[in-house]
């Protein structure tokens, strides 16, 4: 198996397509052959998936061996509805096996997959499983993408005792906004309080690259 990281987040519109950019990014800049999957996206209209279409395309510039590979190899299962999954596919039990069959094909091309997932780590996929659960399923670690608005230091801690109680090794990244000035006065106080290694997507990718390639 090559190394997996399943990058979820606090909520969805946190950053994480953005953030998996950023990854592949790098990884590929280090000499490692990239691969990626969003295992669900919904919101997808006429054949047009906003993700993983973006994915995709960075895909095939970063490695060459993923030039026939398809969007729909990319994202393997896809809705309509821009909701959760278990919603937007009408309460269908979710095809877990499908996904993992999709992630041993990818990692044939590639040394290090990455894993995007839909809105956050309690999305649910149907009416049992939820994205914590995928996570668990597909034996990677998991990046916590959080934000850095008014709320963040709530979001973060619940989002990260989730990954904890199913004992999933786990980073955390803040995805710094234009409108979130506030955040070194009214939300990192209490992280450096606690200790935390403050990593941020606009200025620690190299650093975030090396903690999860080691986790």
């Amino acid at each position: 198996m090559k190394k997996r990281i399943f990058i979820t987040a606090t909520n969805t519109d946190i950053g994480k397509t953005y953030t998996t950019k950023l990854l592949l990014r790098e990884y590929a800049l280090r000499g490692l052959k990239v691969g990626v999957i969003k295992p669900v996206e919904t919101g997808v209209v006429n054949g047009v998936y906003p993700d993983g279409d973006a994915l995709l395309a960075l895909v095939k510039e970063l490695n060459p061996l993923m030039q026939d590979v398809s969007v729909r190899d990319i994202v393997p299962i896809s809705y309509e509805l821009p909701a959760a999954p278990f919603i937007a596919s009408g309460g269908e039990k979710f095809d877990s096996e499908k996904i993992l069959k999709a992630i041993e094909k990818l990692e044939d091309y590639c040394d290090v997959l990455l894993i995007e997932g839909a809105g956050g780590v309690y999305v649910p996929l149907d009416i049992e499983l939820m994205i914590v659960d995928l996570i668990k399923l597909t034996q990677a670690v998991a990046l916590l993408v959080t934000h850095c608005s008014l709320g963040c230091i709530n979001d973060t801690l619940l989002s990260k005792k989730a990954l904890q109680d199913a004992n999933i090794a786990h980073a955390v990244v803040f995805n710094p906004k234009a409108e979130d000035e506030s955040f070194e006065v009214v939300s990192r106080p209490y992280f450096d309080a606690k200790r935390w290694d403050v990593l941020k997507t606009d200025r620690d990718i190299d650093t975030l690259c090396d903690v999860l390639y080691n986790l």
